[in-house]
């Protein structure tokens, strides 16, 4: 009888310990609030100051409410107490701070904080950035949206058209014309503003002031990005800023080319610019104030802090709790258009309107009185 010997198979490994994968856990979580929490302090440092930031500027401003409230459902189960108080405590901190740059409307979540009715003789103004007017859309179906917004004074964006990348100029005023009969129009590069009441003057702002009769169409669509119209609304003369900031950045140059820094560092250049021009404007104006249009800025930037604190947000008179006013790509994730007024005007009700698939912006309807 022959003896025979069995290999018997290893031992299994022991399952890690519930202490060791709590100690895993809380170590990617603190990891991740020291990463949002040097963003957010970033943020406030460089935002507005620094060309470059324009850049980390672009995460959608709901994120500084959403990635703390994450962060603080996992916090709240983290590791030992000694772990979890501390870092409870800061992504509070970083939710707190985060509240004011979210762009969420908290008048709307506010029993009794939005305005009262509007008077009878109340303006309905229409600011919108059209996308390339209507070179991309059917211009019948783009008047009709016009029109039946029915509005006193229209701040339109974007009156040209895109060539082979670059904007292009249009010819379109006979029909503009046709189409808004008894209006009176004003024009700027690419922007048109449309009046039922008299124009009585049109003061240049900023770099449109270096604009002549007959400067090329590219240098005035460059420099000319603050149109505004002073308009005689029943015996007062209010003025009315139709305003495009440019954009941060060229999306058709790659990232890792010098060419896209570069641009970045002249368009922060220009829309500083702008920005400036159009707050000296506004202070020194003695008129009612309006000023509404694509700014290209979103909540979290620090780009509007000087006209924020100068002139007042219209977004408390509106009933939208989080005004997302650009989509791109389907993702529509950012507040861009904005409209503001001095104490002179009330705004009585904001609203953000569907473009039906004519722009990727939606329009700003609001209805807004002067101040007795």
């Amino acid at each position: 009888m022959t003896a025979t010997s069995e290999t018997l198979p290893p031992p299994a490994p022991a399952p890690p310990r519930p202490g060791r994968r709590r100690g895993v856990g809380s170590a990617v979580l603190i990891c991740l609030t020291a990463s949002w929490a040097l963003y957010s302090l970033l943020n406030l440092a460089l935002g507005g100051r620094w060309w470059l930031w324009l850049v980390p500027d672009l995460v959608p401003p709901l994120c500084f409410v959403a990635v703390p409230l994450v962060l603080l459902a996992f916090g709240l189960r983290a590791g030992p107490r000694r772990v979890r108080r501390p870092l409870v405590a800061v992504l509070v901190l970083l939710l707190l701070s985060g509240l004011t740059r979210a762009g969420v409307n908290w008048a709307a979540l506010t029993p009794g904080g939005r305005p009262g009715p509007a008077p009878a003789d109340a303006l309905t103004v229409v600011a919108w950035n059209t996308k390339y007017w209507d070179t991309a859309d059917d211009p019948e179906a783009f008047y009709r949206y016009l029109k039946a917004e029915r509005a006193d004074v229209y701040l339109l964006q974007e009156y040209l058209a895109w060539v082979d990348g670059r904007p292009a100029p249009i010819d379109e005023l006979d029909r503009v014309r046709a189409e808004f009969p008894g209006y009176h129009v004003a024009v700027l590069g690419e922007q048109v503003t449309l009046s039922r009441f008299p124009v009585v003057a049109r003061p240049p702002v900023g770099p449109g002031r270096d604009i002549r009769p007959g400067t090329p169409w590219r240098e005035t669509f460059e420099r000319g990005k603050v149109l505004r119209t002073d308009v005689s609304v029943r015996g007062r003369v209010v003025s009315f800023y139709n305003v495009h900031v440019p954009v941060q950045l060229d999306i058709e140059r790659g990232v890792l080319s010098g060419g896209f820094y570069d641009e970045i560092r002249t368009r922060d250049a220009e829309r500083r610019a702008h920005y400036a021009a159009l707050l000296r404007d506004v202070t020194d104006n003695p008129h009612p104030v309006f000023v509404a249009g694509d700014f290209n800025t979103t909540p979290a930037m620090r780009d509007l802090d000087p006209l924020r604190d100068t002139l007042h947000d219209a977004l408390p008179a509106s009933a939208t709790v989080l005004p997302l006013t650009w989509n791109s790509e389907g993702l529509e994730l950012w507040r861009l258009d904005w409209a503001f007024t001095d104490d002179a005007l009330r705004v009585h009700r904001y609203d953000f309107v569907d473009p039906r698939g004519l722009s990727d912006h939606k329009a700003q309807r609001l209805v807004v009185s002067l101040a007795r």
